[in-house]
């Protein structure tokens, strides 16, 4: 159940299925890292405005809450998502980091973006020969 993903980067990881699903912990499941992605997304566009706002942040931390519906029913998409940013640093100004926090999500956050606009997504498939 594991496979390696490689982005247009080149940079790759493995992910992998919980052990109850045939996996084996080799990395994290397709949905961790989904929301994994919305969290470093959001971090990354947060921390440039607020350097470029002068405010020295010496620790971020994001957690990523995803609520679905219970096991049995499928899919089982995300219902809600929550994005916690905990932040330290000598005197940060709470109206820089709440700006920052607005930009990320109306207008620099790709991923944020993604998901708020429902995208078409259409499966296409091929067989190659041995």
């Amino acid at each position: 159940m594991a496979f390696q993903a490689t982005g247009d980067s080149g940079g790759g990881m493995i992910m992998d299925a919980y052990e109850d699903a045939g996996g084996q912990g080799l990395g994290p499941t397709p949905l961790e890292t989904f929301l994994m992605g919305l969290g470093a997304c959001s971090a990354m566009d947060v921390v440039t405005v607020l350097r470029k706002k002068q405010q020295n942040v010496t620790g971020y931390r994001i957690e990523v809450e995803g609520v679905r519906d219970q096991p049995g029913s499928w899919p089982r998409p995300y219902k809600s998502i929550t994005v916690r940013h905990i932040l330290k640093g000598e005197n940060l100004d709470p109206a820089a980091v709440k700006r920052a926090l607005e930009l990320s999500d109306e207008k620099y956050c790709s991923v944020s973006a993604t998901l708020r606009e429902k995208p078409k997504i259409e499966s296409v498939w091929e067989i190659e020969s041995p």
